[in-house]
């Protein structure tokens, strides 16, 4: 839980830097850079105390350390040029890991006003280092300014629908996790937490669920190299490696790579994959390399591709994808549906728009890929979220109307009847059905929008029930504008366009005729 003081220290550090600083995420850099260079004079500080020697500000870097930084003899001046150094050649530093050396390579101080500067480590100087969840809420929090990423259609991915996300795929102590777009390493923290939750003697399980057994000393050493993430943003990479440190990662396995168009991890794969991918394509498209099983320059097509390619046979994965990989009648796109629904999907939870605003309104779903269960079943369950605990406009207000409680239960419930080899007949939904893999594939088309698949309920009516040729006469021709509205019984509506439209009734012998265009 996010303490109201470390709170107000990072809004009061953004606060100065917005007028030389604008854009939030050159801002949140800022703040992770002063944050690390803060730290490692804490724990040489730390060292010193327990009869231990520093090992970060040391020999010709002991200039640099934070306490000279702050020194009240110092002018602004001075300080602007000894930070600005210090930051620019800490890469170059023997005396630090190679994760901090990663954090601030290509660092540099973007602005030159020493008022800015000193204010701003000011509120710096106000943290102080320790392992504690406490800090990593609190640079969770930071990160949560960032929100769009520019061109490359990524989007921040609300906590709540990672969290849901985590808890359907369930991840493992012994499994292997991966994000191959993983941003700020959102979905990898919240996967380490359900892991720590569910080994947590203190966290009282589900009634369902066996005794918790805490993790041993081994388990706990080899957890963490269980995680990986892939980035194609160097800036993206240094925040995920400060963020999963702030977690407790000594060493977490972050890599600047290039999922889609280098092949030196092609062959690693992973238990559980989660994953927010970026939307957009360059203009052109992108250039995959040639191992991909389809053919494809859309970055959506591509992404999903390599996640489903890059599961172990028993491995598990969910995706947020756009709604164009649900029903786009291209090649590419029916290709990687009729692949997904006969190797991998079991069910697609389907997103209201709005889930990312105010940054976009983009309508999306949730691919849940089981290899294992996809192999043994027959069926696609579809899921449907219509409120996720939050207004869906622009301000996203928390409300009282909250789907994914019961869509989780729902799916669990099918899952485990899979799991089970089970009849899912029994099964009762108020927040989805249950497709027959055959029926999505009748036509080729392989539709995952589970709406097209929902029968429809004949309701009793009072009414005689007339068959509409009875009463209608369809006539087709000219389009019908507003100047023939004169003399008819209904008014004109519409009139252009190529949807079907009823424009003009006139009575004759008590037969309304309706005149449409003949493409309608």
């Amino acid at each position: 839980m996010l303490d109201t003081d470390t709170k107000r220290r990072i809004d009061t550090a953004r606060d100065i830097l917005v007028g030389k600083v604008p854009d939030p995420k050159s801002q949140v850099e800022q703040i992770t850079i002063a944050l690390i260079y803060k730290f490692m004079d804490d724990m040489d500080a730390e060292s010193e105390e327990l009869g231990g020697k520093r090992k970060f500000f040391t020999g010709d870097y002991a200039r640099y350390g934070w306490a000279k930084l702050m020194a009240p003899s110092l002018g602004g001046h001075e300080m602007l040029g000894l930070y600005g150094e210090g930051i620019s050649k800490m890469p170059e530093n023997p005396g630090i890991p190679a994760l901090f050396r990663d954090i601030f390579r290509n660092a540099y101080l973007p602005y030159r006003d020493p008022e800015t500067l000193k204010a701003f480590l000011k509120i710096i100087d106000e943290f102080s280092y320790d392992h504690s969840e406490r800090l990593g809420d609190a640079f969770e929090y930071l990160l949560s300014v960032l929100g769009s990423q520019g061109d490359a259609g990524q989007f921040r991915t609300p906590r709540h629908i990672i969290d849901f996300m985590v808890e359907v795929l369930a991840p493992q102590k012994h499994e292997t996790i991966l994000d191959p777009a993983c941003g700020t390493a959102g979905f990898l923290i919240s996967a380490y937490k359900h892991i720590l939750r569910k080994h947590d003697p203190s966290n009282p399980p589900d009634p369902s669920e066996p005794p918790r057994k805490p993790l041993t000393p081994d388990e706990k050493g080899s957890l963490a190299k269980n995680f990986k993430g892939y980035d194609i943003s160097p800036d993206m990479v240094r925040l995920s490696l400060v963020n999963l440190y702030l977690h407790g990662f000594t060493d977490p396995h972050i890599c600047e790579y290039d999922t889609l168009t280098s092949e030196e991890r092609w062959n690693e794969f992973a238990d559980v994959i989660l994953a927010n991918p970026p939307f957009m394509s360059p203009k052109g498209g992108i250039k995959p390399h040639k191992r991909f099983s389809i053919q494809a320059k859309r970055s959506e097509v591509l992404f999903v591709d390599y996640m489903a390619e890059h599961l172990t046979p028993t491995g598990r994965a969910g995706i947020i994808v756009p709604e164009g990989i649900i029903f786009q009648s291209q090649d590419a796109y029916k290709v990687l549906r009729k692949m997904l629904v006969e190797n991998s999907l079991v069910a697609v939870v389907s997103l209201p728009a709005g889930v990312f605003n105010p940054y976009s309104g983009v309508k999306t779903s949730i691919l849940i890929l089981d290899k294992s269960l996809a192999r043994q079943s027959d069926t696609i369950g579809f899921f449907k979220v219509e409120n996720d605990g939050f207004g869906l406009g622009a301000q996203r207000r928390a409300i009282e109307k909250n789907d994914l409680p019961q869509v989780q239960a729902e799916l669990a419930a099918y899952l485990q009847a899979l799991r089970a080899k089970a009849s899912t007949e029994t099964l009762i939904f108020t927040t989805g059905l249950i497709v027959p893999k055959e029926k999505i594939a009748a036509n080729g088309d392989y539709n995952l929008s589970g709406e097209r698949y929902r029968e429809g309920t004949e309701r009793e009516t009072t009414f005689p029930k007339i068959a509409l040729r009875d009463l209608l006469k369809l006539e087709f021709g000219t389009r019908i504008t507003k100047k023939d509205d004169e003399g008819t019984l209904f008014p004109v509506y519409g009139g252009g366009g190529e949807s079907f439209r009823t424009d003009s009734f006139t009575r004759e012998n008590d037969v309304v005729i309706s005149r449409c265009p003949r493409n309608a």
